[in-house]
Formats: structure tokens, sequence, C-alpha cells
């Protein structure tokens, strides 16, 4: 059996994360020992009597960043224990995570996530700690939690053995660089409408073909942008 994937999150709040790593994917990827991860709580390396992990923006204005000493503390301590593939930083004007990435990350053995809270975090923690800084997407929550669960989910069904059905995973939106087709289950007819003749039809080369066919058209209507470069074989 391969070696687990190791995930190591920092954040603030770490209880945000007991319910999704005790339910769902992540909690099938721990008992089947595909993967190993560790929610590290930043206030227990917080300064002062009440554990101080943010401050005021030099400068002025609205809001608070996070400090760089905890952080500093924290990953300097997991980097002196083993190294990692990346040290990863949700923001929004970082590369976006995509399908691609996602894959690239899926064959790592160690990866680290530092979930930034509050108004911003000290520049210096992102130039010297952070190796790789990724969006989630155009739109501002409430911390990196959020993504780094996206992140995680992403990653880890892409192992091979976590969930059922491996192939599945590969045939996903955004693998072949274009958007899934629709899919259709029983009944063949529903409320007046029919599945598609030809997906009933056992004829898999045409089946094939009318899916391909259906993921162009899907991908020309809704993402457009994603076949700018995309080069079709006959």
């Amino acid at each position: 059996m391969m070696e687990p994937l190791r995930i190591d999150v920092i954040s603030v709040i770490p209880g945000f994360f007991d319910s999704p790593l005790a339910n769902g994917l992540l909690s099938i990827a721990r008992k089947k020992q595909y993967a190993e991860m560790y929610v590290h709580n930043l206030h227990d390396y917080g300064l002062g009597r009440y554990k101080q992990v943010d401050d005021t923006p030099f400068g002025g204005g609205a809001g608070m960043v996070l400090r760089p000493e905890p952080v500093f503390a924290c990953i300097e301590k997991l980097l002196g224990q083993r190294e990692y593939d990346a040290v990863i930083f949700p923001t929004p004007d970082g590369k976006p995570f995509d399908q691609p990435l996602a894959n690239r990350l899926s064959r790592t053995k160690n990866l680290m996530l530092l979930c930034g809270h509050y108004k911003a975090v000290d520049e210096r923690i992102r130039q010297k700690l952070v190796t790789l800084e990724v969006s989630v997407g155009d739109v501002v929550v409430s911390g990196g939690e959020i993504p780094a669960l996206l992140i995680m989910d992403a990653v880890l069904r892409l192992i091979p053995g976590v969930i059922g059905d491996g192939e599945s995973a590969l045939t996903d939106s955004f693998q072949t660089g274009m958007l899934d087709c629709v899919y259709y289950t029983r009944p063949a007819e529903f409320r007046g409408m029919k599945v598609p003749d030809v997906l009933l039809s056992g004829h898999h080369r045409n089946i094939e073909k009318w899916r391909h066919e259906n993921a162009l058209q899907r991908t020309l209507e809704r993402r457009p942008d994603l076949l700018e470069n995309k080069v079709f074989e006959e």
C-alpha cells in the first residue's frame, strides 16, 4: 500500500474542521489510510497571556492582520519535522486552483495549508514561508478554512482507492479540459421527459460520441474560455 498523503492545516479556528474530517470523503480517506490530516491551532503559538495572533495594520485602516511570530513558530516547527512538497496559502490574488494543479498535488507526500483570517496576513509570512498561493475563485470568504477544505477534497478524491469508482474521478469536468456531459438514470421517462435514445441503445461507441459532443456543446455554452487553446483530434 502506498504511503498516505499527509496534510497539515494551520488555523485560528481548528474546530471548523471537526465535522468535515469526521464525515464524507475526508473521513473515508483517513479510515482507508490513504491520508493523514492534522489541524494545528495557531493560538497555541500566540503571544502573551491571551495568545494573541493578530494586530492592527501599519498605516491604519480597517481590519486586523495576522502577526508573523505565531505563524513562523508553527510552520518552522513542522518544517523541522519533515519536508513539505508545498506550503499552500489560499488567497484571492493567488494562482487559480484548477484540475491540473489538483492532479499534481495528489501525487505529493506532504502538504501544508495555512488558513488566513482577519483582513490579511503579514506579507513577510508569504515572502518567507509560503511556496504556493492559490485562489479558489473570484470571491472573498471569511477565512482560508473553506478554500482549504475545497483543496483537500479536490486532491484526496484523486488518490486511487479513496472513492469507490476510480474511473469516475478521471472523467469529471476539467479532466479533459472541458465540462462534463449530462447524465441520466432510471426511469427512462419521468413526467414526460425522456432519456436520449442513444443512451439506451447499448452501442458504446455511439454513446461515447454523444457524450463527447454533449460535453463540447455545454462547454461552448457555459465556459467557452476553456476551449480557447484546446486542440481537437479528428
